[in-house]
């Protein structure tokens, strides 16, 4: 988005609202507690993030606003810049010149930049091509900061600098045609004097000036040095002396048209040059206004990339944020100085609801309870400046309208106040003007005086506060106040966790339980005398001890506590992962079913087709076994034979009629296929081996036991048989058969897709698991069902072993839960 134009054109937004904020929180009192809180030295450090110094001290400009609306603006477009950088993107940003006098220049009618003024804004507006290519570039992931966009001047502008002006700010000769022509009859008239002057010093007498003699210039004249007392010195015009008035610079008489000659072509470069600055201030003046905002958006995005990058360095995530009185609460907090240092930072967790308004923290010296305090102010005070503060998501902070903080030693010799006195006048203003919108902060409230008093006078403040619904972050030493929370409704306590062992701060956040001092227990770590130490013990008040040991009570049921939580999180961790891994399990095998189901489905298909080939095979074969059958003799064994084989080639033909349907006897009417046979009736498995019915499944198929083969077939796959006499007449019929047409007289046939092993031993359950794999094998099944049962496990590991060095079984595992799991083994072939 480019501009054109010769007149001055208002983009219609001001530039102030393209980097500024609203007016800050005013009053006397926030900003000593901005003071107090540091806010300068963390803005230092976010600040450190911008690519100019113009980015950096818009950042260091910042102040809370409680314009709540804009608050959740900046913050949502900060979050949304520092995603891009979480995410491996980047959003550009360039440092900029300062050009805010050469643009107010630019407003004076005649006025004229010089060439560093002109070199800046071209500068500047090269910086805000690519950043406002790079805002454009984001425009669709992130809308907000494309907001920020604003117009540009056309580029030729910017390349009509460049070629005007070099790196310090001097017009190029490119610059303009009767510049460069200015130039070089400058250039020839300097070179026409020289050259006079160096052949008028090479004819001077040798006394007349030294060996080493050169012209030089004074005064901006072209002189040649000479000795005051020779008597040889050309005449001419004297224009200056040597330190010691020995040597004279002469300008001489002959030279001085070449030198007037020199002025005048100087004089006609320096209008040239006069005029080409007062051309390109002219091209520019039309477009101040676009120059102006182009400039804003270039800071305004350096500002933005610095407060994002902190975010990201910090860790910060956007809070909700909602005018005080609100809820604050605080996910992951922690110091913003803290990141300087090379300690590792504590983060806490602090959550106060709308009743609870005051927050009174105890405990030992060093424990870290002023830093809490302010890190939880900083919170609100960086967000209400636009920045993401150092804390978790889930984060909630109200937004204030005053801040009081009342921390470390207000004595003022100046104005005659003690350290008390100077915390009683702050705590005066406090209670005069606090209000529901105002954050204070008051460290070791009520000390500085008598404990008895200090502990009065903080605890009535501290009443008076909550009853306003002013928000309250206070810490204390003093016992009294750590029963304030049992009197006072919205009267919090909390501690920062010390271990008593080591007697060193945890710097953990503890909520709802007052702190120890650890005084005494520090003083004899320190090494004070054991009787002094027995000494204070006896003296401390009765109620103070039995306090201190109730809290010691505590803190050790609440590490128990903290233990036990610590292991059971360990615990369910470990759950959720032993749940995830057996939930990928189960989909693995659902899976794995699923194609096991696939796979049947094809080799069903495919031993009906080869069903349906050995059975038009097998009645050629018995029909011409028949026709020869009848030209045989007339004995009793011919005549058996005859009736036979016309039953075979009625069942034959009566099966085929069955695959040429689609659809063997089962699919029709599984009991009346299942009613042709019985269990120990005798049937033939497709046109192969012949068994014995052993079980009628509820499901109709059967149960077929043939040799050590064990098979569970589907009832349209069987032809029954009357007797053991028909069965060996059949099997006599068939060799005879086979031998008439050549044939082996052990055809191939359909193998089970399982077999039952439940009730034999071990020997018999590997042989049957052998001769079934053989005949799977032989078949081209892809799997074979297993079914050993679940019992003691032997069978099952007796079936494993015979199956793991087996070469031909690609895979074997134990099957889906809903298809037999343990009791089940499936067997996958190698294809």
């Amino acid at each position: 988005m480019t501009a054109r134009g010769t007149q001055e054109v208002d983009t219609g937004v001001p530039a102030s609202e393209v980097a500024g904020t609203p007016l800050p929180l005013g009053g006397d009192g926030t900003a000593e507690a901005l003071e107090t809180m540091e806010l300068a030295a963390v803005l230092e450090l976010v600040g450190a993030h911008a690519a100019g110094p113009l980015g950096a001290a818009r950042v260091r400009a910042r102040r809370p606003t409680d314009d709540v609306a804009w608050i959740r603006q900046e913050l949502a477009r900060v979050g949304e810049v520092a995603g891009l950088f979480r995410r491996g993107d980047a959003l550009a940003a360039e440092p900029v010149p300062d050009v805010g006098l050469a643009l107010a220049r630019l407003r004076v009618e005649g006025s004229v930049l010089d060439g560093r003024e002109l070199l800046d804004i071209g500068r500047a507006l090269a910086a805000a091509g690519l950043v406002h290519a790079d805002l454009s570039r984001v425009a669709e992931s992130a809308p907000r900061a494309a907001a920020l966009l604003r117009p540009i001047p056309d580029g030729a502008v910017v390349r009509r600098l460049e070629l005007s002006l070099d790196a310090d700010g001097t017009l190029l000769d490119t610059a303009s045609p009767r510049l460069a022509a200015a130039r070089r009859e400058v250039q020839a008239a300097r070179e026409r004097l020289v050259r006079r002057l160096e052949a008028i010093l090479r004819g001077l007498d040798a006394g007349a000036g030294s060996h080493d003699a050169a012209v030089t210039v004074r005064n901006g004249r072209y002189v040649i040095p000479v000795r005051r007392d020779s008597r040889a010195r050309p005449g001419g015009i004297v224009h200056d002396e040597s330190g010691s008035a020995g040597t004279l610079f002469v300008e001489p008489a002959e030279t001085i048209e070449l030198g007037n000659a020199l002025r005048e072509a100087t004089v006609a470069e320096e209008r040239e040059e006069l005029r080409v600055l007062r051309d390109l201030t002219g091209l520019l003046r039309p477009i101040r206004l676009l120059i102006r905002d182009a400039y804003e958006m270039c800071i305004a995005v350096d500002d933005l990339v610095a407060r994002a990058r902190w975010a990201v360095a910090a860790a910060g995530e956007v809070p909700e944020v909602a005018a005080a009185p609100a809820p604050l609460a605080i996910r992951n907090g922690r110091h913003p100085l803290l990141f300087a240092g090379t300690e590792p930072v504590v983060p806490f967790d602090l959550e106060l609801n709308a009743e609870e308004r005051t927050l009174l923290v105890s405990g030992p010296n060093t424990g870290g309870k002023t830093v809490l305090l302010k890190a939880v102010a900083l919170a609100c005070v960086l967000a209400q400046s636009g920045i993401l503060p150092p804390v978790g998501a889930e984060s909630a902070l109200p937004v204030f309208g005053r801040f009081y903080a009342d921390i470390g030693d207000r004595q003022s010799i100046a104005a005659s106040l003690s350290t008390f006195s100077a915390h009683v006048s702050l705590l005066r203003r406090i209670l005069h003007e606090a209000d529901d919108a105002t954050l204070v902060l008051l460290d070791e409230v009520g000390s500085g005086t008598d404990p008895a008093e200090g502990g009065a006078l903080a605890a009535a403040t501290l009443a008076a506060l909550t009853r306003r619904g002013t928000l309250t972050l206070a810490t204390t030493h003093l016992g009294a106040l750590k029963h304030l929370a049992t009197q006072m409704p919205g009267v919090v306590n909390a501690s920062l966790e010390f271990d008593g062992a080591t007697l060193r701060p945890t710097y953990r956040l503890r909520k709802g339980v007052p702190g120890r001092s650890y005084g005494l227990a520090i003083a004899r770590r320190l090494g004070i005398d054991d009787e002094v130490l027995a000494d204070a013990e006896r003296r401390v008040p009765a109620g103070e001890r039995a306090l201190d040991e109730l809290l010691a009570s505590v803190e050790a049921r609440a590490r128990t506590l903290e233990t036990a939580q610590t292991e059971l999180a360990a615990l369910r961790a470990e759950t959720e992962s032993l749940a995830a891994q057996l939930a990928a399990d189960a989909e693995a095998q659902t899976a794995r079913a699923v194609e096991l189901a696939r796979r049947e489905r094809d080799t069903e298909r495919r031993a009906r087709e080869q069903a349906r080939a050995f059975l038009l095979d097998a009645r050629e074969r018995v029909e011409e076994a028949l026709g020869r059958a009848r030209e045989a003799a007339d004995d009793e064994r011919a005549r058996a034979a005859r009736r036979l084989l016309e039953e075979r080639v009625k069942a034959e033909g009566e099966a085929l009629a069955a695959l040429e349907e689609g659809a063997g006897p089962a699919a029709s009417d599984p009991a009346g296929a299942v009613a042709r046979v019985e269990v120990g009736g005798q049937v033939r498995v497709g046109a192969g081996p012949v068994g014995e019915v052993v079980e009628i499944r509820a499901d109709g198929r059967l149960v077929v036991l043939a040799g050590a083969m064990r098979m569970v077939v589907e009832p349209q796959h069987v032809v029954p048989l009357r007797g053991r006499e028909d069965r060996r007449a059949a099997e006599a019929v068939a060799r005879d058969a086979a031998r008439a047409t050549g044939g082996r007289g052990d055809e191939v046939v359909e193998a089970a897709l399982e077999i039952d092993l439940r009730g034999m031993t071990g020997d018999e359950a590997v042989a049957a698991t052998v001769a079934a794999i053989d005949a799977a094998v032989l078949a081209a099944n892809p799997f074979l069902r297993i079914i050993h049962g679940m019992g003691t496990g032997v069978l099952r590991e007796r079936v494993h072993g015979a199956v793991r060095g087996d070469r031909r079984v690609a895979n074997f595992a134990l099957a889906p839960r809903n298809q037999g799991g343990a009791g089940v083994t499936i067997v996958e072939f190698t294809a």
